[in-house]
């Protein structure tokens, strides 16, 4: 598998400390979720981890400056142009007389931080606002551990023209875990892989029962904890065809290859079936933390980075076959994948606007996917192929998310109108 970007046969040897102490570690999206849990498990770790330095977007300066004090970092960067004078006063509270960490602000911080001296940058933004740092980390050489997917769809071709075999560790559950059960046989002894999925929310239900759900229906999550943006994604399961995509950039592996299989209790995270008929799945309880402590020390494990089974107590695993007709997403996302180009780009962009159009109440959740795939078959089959440069991709983001904000509110429109025609 020399030819995969996430190949975890191979160790690619990144710069910055490593075997003479502590590993360097850029933490971006330190506020968010991954963040979080990342700064936890290298708390934990020290003698393991240091973290060189932060970025988060700026909507909880308070909660960076305290992760940068405590963490010791050097640099400390904010999206937020207008947040950066609170990110300094924040500091300074926790500094005190000590000399504050160097502070970036704007909206390349992230970008100026991803190739600073490291070993390992954790790409743990949201959205493909994601993509310059991860462009930059690797550009660097750093070891990229990757829970932005959607750098990696928007900007595919970008991405694998800079990645070196093994310098992508993936983040995601189930790419952490198709990454681990790869190690039981060679690509050509790859039959397919099976990315599970919990089902969200609204599993067993059918398209017409979806049409009423509101944001609070869609934001209760039964097994993950998540930001708003991925929580919605995993109800329509936007999120598993964004993965879909993802595995066959990361692992080289067709479409027709790649599986989804919901699976609600979310213990198996992801599966590879061999030629002998043998699969090999990776399980642990829903965590993140297993999935980071990969990205950060591979090829070490991390002893006791997440919780383990208790074999003792009786417990019942159940799979089903993926509804295609309630959750056509998946489908959707493998055509916009076979497109190649600028499409995979203009499918997010989309899935971004109209997610928030459903957030704010102006679209409803079906309108979701039916508004995407309106837009994706709008932009047609791009004509840039493996030519594809960042301008082609921000251009075409730019288009799909002034489009998807025009169909949604036509949408919006057409249901309100509806909903107050029949009560009255």
């Amino acid at each position: 598998m020399t030819d995969c970007l996430a190949d975890p046969h191979l160790r690619y040897s990144a710069p910055g400390r490593d075997h003479d102490g502590p590993r360097e570690i850029v933490i971006l999206g330190s506020t968010g979720s991954i963040g979080t849990q990342a700064i936890d498990l290298v708390l934990r770790n020290p003698e393991r981890f240091t973290v060189t330095a932060l970025s988060a977007a700026g909507g909880r300066v308070d909660l960076l400056a305290e992760q940068a004090h405590r963490l010791r970092v050097r640099t400390v960067a904010v999206a937020r142009a207008d947040k950066a004078a609170a990110l300094r006063e924040a500091l300074a509270a926790r500094y005190g007389t000590e000399p504050l960490p160097e502070i970036l602000a704007g909206p390349d911080a992230a970008t100026e931080v991803a190739r600073g001296e490291c070993h390992t940058v954790l790409n743990g933004i949201t959205g493909s606002i994601g993509l310059a740092p991860t462009l930059a980390a690797l550009e660097a050489g750093h070891t990229l551990a990757l829970a932005n997917k959607e750098s990696l769809i928007v900007g595919g071709p970008l991405v694998k023209a800079l990645a070196k075999p093994g310098q992508i560790i993936p983040v995601d559950s189930e790419h952490a875990a198709l990454f681990q059960a790869l190690l039981g046989g060679t690509r050509a002894e790859v039959r397919k892989l099976v990315v599970t999925a919990s089902g969200g929310p609204f599993r067993g239900r059918t398209k017409a029962e979806l049409a009423a759900v509101t944001p609070k229906d869609a934001l209760a999550h039964p097994t993950w904890s998540m930001g708003p943006v991925i929580t919605i994604n995993s109800a329509t399961l936007v999120n598993k065809g964004l993965e879909v995509i993802e595995a066959h950039l990361l692992y080289d592996i067709p479409f027709e290859r790649i599986e989804v299989v919901v699976h609600p209790q979310s213990y198996v995270h992801s599966m590879v079936e061999f030629t002998d008929g043998s699969t090999l799945a990776q399980a642990t309880p829903p965590d993140m933390r297993g999935p980071i402590a990969i990205g950060l020390g591979w090829p070490e494990r991390v002893p006791d980075a997440a919780p383990a089974f208790d074999w003792s107590k009786a417990s019942t695993w159940e799979f089903f076959p993926l509804d295609d007709e309630a959750f056509p997403s998946v489908g959707l996302a493998r055509h916009v994948g076979t497109l190649g180009g600028t499409a995979p780009a203009v499918f997010n962009a989309a899935n971004e606007e109209c997610v928030d159009a459903f957030l704010s109440g102006h679209l409803p959740f079906n309108g979701i996917v039916d508004t995407v795939a309106e837009v994706v078959a709008e932009h047609g089959t791009p004509a840039v192929g493996t030519r594809l440069i960042l301008s082609d991709v921000l251009e075409a983001e730019t288009w799909a998310r002034a489009r998807a904000r025009e169909l949604a509110a036509r949408t919006g429109g057409r249901t309100a109108k509806a909903t107050s025609e029949a009560r009255a």
